[in-house]
């Protein structure tokens, strides 16, 4: 397994205005199988309108959302992630969406850290019946990452997948894996 390691301290002063106007932000949610699901439900039984650029991640309990969870969607070219869970004080594990948030407030520091921003990565509350919040939350991460633009580790992944691919002289199956060598 290969460790890829990318530092964002010096981000990019310059921005093409016309790549920005058609910028459509890739945005993973990770939400509960209780309150974030039945959020979405109700979004969508209502006809409720909300961006449909959100890729969904189910999870049984918000407090599951591992700070890796968050981190790989980035890595994977999300430009923005937000979780739905269940309103403070009413998680149907207890205390699991106080779990998620602890680890949101951590994830968001890592993210400043490397530069990439914390503001990409947002947590909403809310109850099962609340499905125009629901859509207000997507709308809202939307608008935020619209504002902020790409995420910049998509074209750095691309960048050195384009150099491990010019370096590879020998054959490869489709795992990534050399070939055996078979006698005869």
């Amino acid at each position: 397994m290969v460790e890829r390691t990318y530092s964002l301290t010096q981000p990019s002063a310059v921005v093409d205005k016309t790549a920005m106007a058609d910028f459509e932000p890739q945005i993973t949610a990770f939400y509960c199988i209780y309150c974030g699901y039945m959020a979405a439900d109700t979004a969508g039984i209502l006809h409720v309108q909300y961006p449909a650029n959100i890729k969904f991640v189910r999870m049984p309990c918000t407090g599951k959302t591992d700070v890796r969870y968050i981190l790989e969607a980035f890595e994977q070219g999300a430009d923005g992630v937000y979780i739905v869970a269940c309103p403070i004080g009413n998680c149907h594990h207890v205390r699991g969406n106080e779990r998620g948030w602890a680890r949101v407030r951590r994830a968001k520091k890592i993210l400043d850290e490397i530069g990439l921003g914390g503001e990409r990565l947002e947590i909403f509350f809310m109850s099962g019946s609340q499905g125009a919040s629901f859509a207000i939350a997507a709308q809202t991460m939307t608008d935020r990452i619209r504002q902020l633009g790409p995420n910049p580790i998509r074209q750095m992944v691309r960048e050195d997948r384009g150099r491990v691919e010019e370096d590879v002289d020998e054959e490869v199956d489709f795992r990534g894996r050399k070939p055996k060598k078979r006698d005869g």
